[in-house]
């Protein structure tokens, strides 16, 4: 995995033991299935997560309640290569970061790199911040990876 680089950029990568196609698939499609609801989640753990798969559609959490929480707007979307989207789970859309996630064949795998920017928009101690979600993206990467790796 890499490491936190540049002023004011996380970058964070890891090799799927997938094809391209089945990783961005795994990653959109399920996200469900690997992301750590019990850390990181608008409503406790207890949701789902929403993909409108097109340009300007929304990424967002459903409570069982039928609550919805934006984690953003899609910006890009390229399937199976990439897509970006504005990111703030839980956030007013003012501090909205962005983040792009881009899926290269490597060797018999897929490498899945993340990077998140505008954190100039962040809360006040964004260094704190940004050492919080290397840490965070290096542990969800790895849960994406164990499930994705299994389900080829």
């Amino acid at each position: 995995m890499s490491q936190m680089t540049d002023e004011l950029v996380v970058r964070k990568s890891i090799v799927v033991a997938c094809p391209v196609e089945h990783a961005f698939r795994v990653f959109t499609e399920r996200m469900g299935d690997w992301w750590p609801f019990e850390h990181y989640s608008i409503y406790d753990g207890d949701a789902t997560l929403v993909w409108e798969g097109r340009v300007g559609g929304r990424v967002l959490e459903r409570s069982p309640g039928g609550e919805e929480g934006d984690w953003g707007t899609i910006l890009a979307w390229e399937p199976p290569r990439s897509f970006a989207m504005t990111w703030h789970p839980g956030r007013d859309k003012e501090t909205a970061q962005e983040i792009e996630v881009r899926f290269a064949a490597e060797g018999a795998g897929t490498r899945v790199e993340i990077v998140h920017t505008g954190w100039e928009r962040g809360e006040a101690d964004v260094r704190e911040q940004m050492a919080n979600y290397d840490r965070g993206w290096a542990a969800v990467l790895e849960r994406f990876a164990d499930v994705a790796g299994k389900a080829s």
